[in-house]
């Protein structure tokens, strides 16, 4: 009688325990229900910002190539502006090469406000405060003097914004912009050659070229695309 009521509770208590036992040897059956421990705890998903944004840095250039975009527009309608000025103005070297000036940057702006309209950006509709004022001060002037200003204010124009257009190319996130901008700085390469030869043919002595500044990693790394041809 002892016996088999032994043999009873042992066999009640093997049925108890064999679903935590079986769980501990086959990983497929899911363990019992309860608190998790931190080991235990699963990723909920992204823990980062750099995770949920992907690739690091990306969404901060796309910004870049806007507000870029935006400058570049506004700095156009100066290059037009100006030239125009001093097409009605200048000496006659001086209105042949403003007016070579004029159509170029026209035909760019042309370019980059379709580029600005595919990345969402709303072209400049006016030149800079600075840029107004330049325009201000030349259009006060008449004869060499004029000449002089103009050239050198469009000199030193060239010389920064082909060290800008080289620094976007090399960044860009967007492919059709890069195109632009490195056919846009091949054009003011260019026209400053076209300066230089003006300026020794009317006696006028340009700015010196000024020292390029560090690149950024990002732009050292990556060299600019070749333009559409």
């Amino acid at each position: 009688m002892n016996n088999n009521r032994w043999i009873a509770m042992v066999g009640v208590a093997l049925v108890l325990l064999s679903p935590v036992l079986v769980a501990q040897i086959d990983p497929n059956i899911p363990p019992p229900a309860g608190p998790l421990t931190n080991e235990a705890q699963p990723s909920a998903g992204p823990t980062s910002l750099r995770e949920t944004l992907g690739a690091p840095g990306q969404m901060g250039q796309q910004m870049a190539d806007k507000a870029f975009v935006r400058t570049a527009t506004e700095d156009g309608i100066a290059d037009v502006k100006l030239g125009q000025l001093a097409v009605q103005k200048g000496g006659v070297d001086i209105k042949t090469l403003a007016q070579k000036l004029v159509d170029d940057h026209t035909a760019i702006n042309k370019e980059i406000a379709t580029v600005a309209d595919s990345l969402g950006v709303v072209p400049a509709k006016s030149m800079s405060k600075s840029d107004q004022a330049e325009y201000e001060k030349v259009n006060g002037l008449s004869g060499k003097d004029f000449d002089t200003e103009y050239l050198t204010f469009i000199t030193k124009a060239h010389y920064q914004k082909t060290h800008d257009f080289y620094l976007e190319a090399s960044v860009a996130s967007d492919p059709g912009l890069a195109a632009e901008v490195v056919k846009a700085m091949q054009t003011m390469r260019a026209h400053l050659g076209m300066i230089t030869q003006v300026a020794a043919q009317d006696g006028i002595t340009l700015p010196p070229r000024p020292p390029r500044p560090a690149r950024p990693a990002a732009a050292a790394s990556t060299p600019p695309p070749a333009a559409k041809k």
